[in-house]
């Protein structure tokens, strides 16, 4: 059976963002693989931040839900189908001021959802999603990776892990803006990873 990948961007710059030059990376590496590739830009989505009316909406029977409600659920539902009907889940995420873009944080707080994703016990959270994989793809103009200035890829870690995903791995394209030297050798380094890493998992 194909395994089924959810690939996520989130860059600002949209196929000219360096993230996304990742992730074309990836999917160009995948030529050929037995695989089912699902693509979601969380930017070109707009979704927008998280309310308590969307969130009342999720803990609101389904059954007692108004038509307004209903319509808010869903939002969150569709968007947690993809994830769990995935075997990898690839995140392909720029750095910007040291954090996740809001975008991909608006996405995370529709799939981070107790009861669904995670539940809540008497040992604190325990993940849902079990048996799958993550991928980070991640570009940054400086250098961050190992670093107590690396506030973003530990955030993405924790997050999958909150679900249940602990197969986590991180590839990186860093000092993309000191120099066109550096940026060319960086991209050239990410790119044998990721082929590296399709090779070695599909």
């Amino acid at each position: 059976m194909a395994q089924r990948i959810l690939l996520i961007t989130s860059s600002l710059f949209g196929e000219g963002g360096q993230s996304s030059a990742l992730a074309a990376s990836f999917k160009s590496a995948l030529e050929g693989r037995d695989v089912e590739l699902v693509e979601r830009n969380v930017v070109e989505q707009a979704l927008p931040h998280l309310t308590g009316a969307e969130m009342t909406s999720w803990m609101t029977e389904p059954g007692e839900r108004s038509a307004d409600q209903q319509a808010l659920a869903r939002i969150s539902d569709d968007l947690l189908a993809e994830v769990v009907a995935s075997d990898v889940l690839v995140l392909a995420v720029p750095l910007y001021n040291l954090g996740i873009p809001s975008q991909l944080k608006s996405w995370f707080d529709r799939i981070l959802r107790a009861g669904k994703t995670f539940q809540y016990t008497a040992n604190g959270p325990v993940g849902l999603l079990e048996g799958k994989s993550g991928l980070i793809l991640a570009a940054r103009g400086g250098m961050y990776a190992g670093t107590e200035m690396d506030s973003q890829t530990p955030h993405l870690k924790h997050m999958l892990r909150l679900m249940g995903i602990e197969d986590v791995h991180t590839i990186y394209a860093e000092g993309l803006n000191m120099g066109e030297d550096r940026k060319q050798q960086s991209l050239k380094e990410a790119q044998q990873a990721i082929g590296q890493y399709v090779a070695r998992r599909f």
